[in-house]
């Protein structure tokens, strides 16, 4: 069970209320107001919802991704090449959870725009996202 809720702040009920975070013992909850019954949701059952999301759009665009961190780290050889592949292929969702999402990475999200909309029983009914800016060619 997770200690902290990964999207605190970025979860909204389908009423588009945030929905506050609580602990219970010692594990991290979503509280949706159902009509003035407060639900307390498990955080790792939503967070692990939204990173397979996440997973799944980063293995579509694999390519662009490992691309892309080779332009960030300035590196192009077949060995970060390899490294950044494989690391991509054994994302070990318990490490992310366990580790969780910087609040300013959190805050960087919201300001964009990211948002996700759940219903009172935990399930994801919708993800809010920025889009990628288009390429123009100018």
């Amino acid at each position: 069970m997770a200690r902290q809720a990964l999207f605190a702040g970025l979860v909204y009920d389908e009423r588009e209320v945030p929905v506050e975070i609580a602990l219970v013992g010692s594990e991290a909850q979503y509280v949706v107001d159902d009509n003035g019954f407060l639900r307390h949701i498990d955080a790792e059952l939503v967070d692990r919802q939204v990173l397979a999301v996440f997973i799944d759009q980063l293995q579509d665009n694999k390519d662009l991704a490992v691309e892309q961190a080779l332009k960030l780290l300035g590196r192009d050889d077949l060995f970060t090449k390899a490294a950044i592949d494989a690391s991509m292929r054994n994302i070990d969702l318990d490490q992310i959870i366990e580790q969780g999402v910087p609040e300013q990475a959190r805050t960087m999200m919201g300001m964009l725009g990211f948002r996700i909309i759940i219903n009172h029983h935990g399930e994801v009914v919708r993800m809010d996202q920025p889009a990628a800016p288009e390429d123009y060619d100018s």
